[in-house]
């Protein structure tokens, strides 16, 4: 009971803090994002489209990635689970089950185990699958569910801080913690989500001393891929589920988590598509942007986000080999979603635009349309980059899940597209 009280007096604490700080950045703001591209320059250095295509310039491009601002792809960390275990079996009244399974990744004593949630629609057999990186523990997101908390117990009332979670929606969207899975039930779609914060914590101090003990041959060095290696443990599970398509298994994250959705889209081949909403810097916008919250004050205020060796070029982006229309080539043909918001300006939506303008050729080279034609009001939830703008800051709010869920239903690549399963990547180590 006193460590209830104690998480939940922290919980208000901490929710009162992201007022104040948010308001000068997010949603609060009063400042619009600019809708001229034309008077920008275009992302450098220009990609070498022919050698992307090959295999070795997919596999160098990605460890320039390693390299330079991530740290390694963790190939080979251990990944366990258990069965599924279910948690209401009539969940929406009957329209579904509820149900959980614990994942560890790593060996030995530093391993960590985090839960899964997922909502499969009643009957399902064989449908798409949308799995989701979250911000909130379980409990937030499954309100009323007695799903495992972050203590290890089914949660309760108790472990909803309704003034925080009052505070927080109305600053950051009311999705921005529950999901709405009666939407994706509508659409067909088994929804699925775990806490990243349950794997590797979003803390300066801890989340190094977490990743340096997980005990694999190779360990992640930055919060961003190691959360990334966490959307790819997930998918070890769901795919095995006959209730899931394996060949229709998409990726969600915002904000941070929609950062790591990229890279995990990048290394694991299995992801058809990727929503990466409002993803900022280290994300979908521009290193190089001088607006927006910049590369080099993301890395100041949230250092584990990155490789210890992508100080340097966060202090002087013009010396790093590569900018963010890379890493979104590095996607193609499979789908994109980069959502924005007008007042989002912290995230810089208008390089965003600018390097999913770059980064369609890689589309164009394998014959599919990347982002469509016109300007960044345009929404073709078709293309093989959907860009998405809406009024708002930097939240989850209906218009976006319903955005979300349109681009998630508009279908996959044509056939003639390489599948995802058979594009080149990186060998084992050794």
């Amino acid at each position: 009971m006193f460590f209830r009280i104690l998480r939940w007096t922290g919980l208000t604490l901490l929710a009162g803090v992201t007022l104040l700080v948010a308001s000068s950045c997010t949603m609060l703001g009063l400042n619009y994002a600019s809708l001229d591209t034309g008077n920008k320059s275009a992302p450098v250095p220009a990609l070498d489209i022919d050698r992307l295509m090959t295999p070795d310039g997919r596999a160098e491009a990605m460890k320039l990635l390693e390299d330079t601002m991530y740290g390694p792809w963790p190939q080979g960390l251990p990944v366990s689970m258990s069965d599924w275990r279910i948690i209401n079996a009539n969940y929406l009244e009957g329209r579904g089950t509820l149900e959980e399974l614990d994942i560890t990744i790593g060996l030995g004593p530093g391993a960590q185990t985090f839960q899964l949630v997922a909502a499969f629609p009643k009957g399902a057999l064989a449908n798409p699958l949308v799995l989701s990186q979250t911000f909130s523990g379980n409990c937030d997101v499954f309100p009323g569910q007695p799903v495992t908390s972050s203590a290890g117990d089914p949660c309760t009332a108790q472990d909803i801080n309704s003034t925080a979670n009052f505070i927080v929606n109305n600053l950051f969207g009311e999705f921005i913690a529950e999901a709405p899975i009666e939407k994706y039930f509508d659409a067909g779609l088994v929804y699925s989500s775990f806490h990243a914060g349950d794997f590797v914590p979003d803390s300066t101090q801890l989340a190094p001393k977490t990743m340096a003990a997980l005990g694999g041959e190779v360990n992640p060095t930055s919060a961003l891929m190691a959360w990334a290696y966490a959307f790819s443990a997930a998918l070890d599970a769901l795919e095995k589920d006959p209730r899931i398509d394996a060949g229709h298994m998409s990726v969600m994250g915002h904000s941070r988590h929609g950062k790591a959705a990229l890279l995990a889209t990048i290394w694991d081949p299995r992801i058809e598509a990727v929503i990466a909403h409002q993803s900022g810097f280290a994300g979908a916008s521009l290193s190089r942007s001088p607006t927006g919250e910049r590369l080099d004050r993301m890395a100041e205020t949230y250092p584990h986000w990155l490789a210890p060796g992508a100080q340097k070029f966060a202090a002087n982006p013009s010396l790093l080999p590569f900018d963010q229309h890379l890493v979104l080539a590095l996607i193609a043909p499979r789908r994109v979603f980069l959502g924005n918001g007008r007042r989002d300006v912290w995230s810089d939506p208008n390089s965003s635009f600018r390097a999913a303008q770059a980064a369609s050729e890689a589309w164009a080279a394998y014959g599919v349309r990347g982002l469509s034609d016109g300007s960044m009001r345009t929404f073709d939830p078709g293309a093989g980059i959907v860009w998405w703008l809406r009024l708002g800051g930097h939240s989850i709010v209906e218009e976006d899940i319903d955005a979300f869920i349109r681009f998630l239903t508009a279908g996959k690549a044509p056939s003639a597209v390489v599948p995802p399963a058979e594009l080149p990547s990186l060998p084992a180590p050794g």
